[in-house]
């Protein structure tokens, strides 16, 4: 391999492990994307969630998994109900 061969492939491993350090997602990966619903019907909750700050995400998410499978719904952490969940689960 000649002198310009390898400088082409040292400079392709240098490129890919300093694009290896760029974060791909600047808000980081959060599993809620807005802010939330502010109650949900106590009769409808099946379970909660509580994600702490992370690495991949920066806020505090309180995900609640309705009964019969209905879904999941993010609950705004300013609500009432998600301060009285958040407290309870401390």
């Amino acid at each position: 391999m000649n002198t310009k061969g390898m400088a082409t492939v040292l400079a392709v491993i240098f490129c890919a492990t300093i694009v290896q350090g760029f974060p791909m997602f600047k808000g980081g990966r959060c599993l809620c994307t807005h802010p939330g619903v502010k109650a949900v019907k106590v009769a409808d909750i099946e379970k909660v969630s509580i994600i702490y700050p992370s690495n991949s995400c920066d806020k505090t998410e309180v995900i609640i998994t309705l009964k019969t499978h209905r879904g999941q719904r993010c609950l705004n952490t300013k609500s009432k109900q998600a301060k009285v969940i958040l407290k309870l689960k401390e």
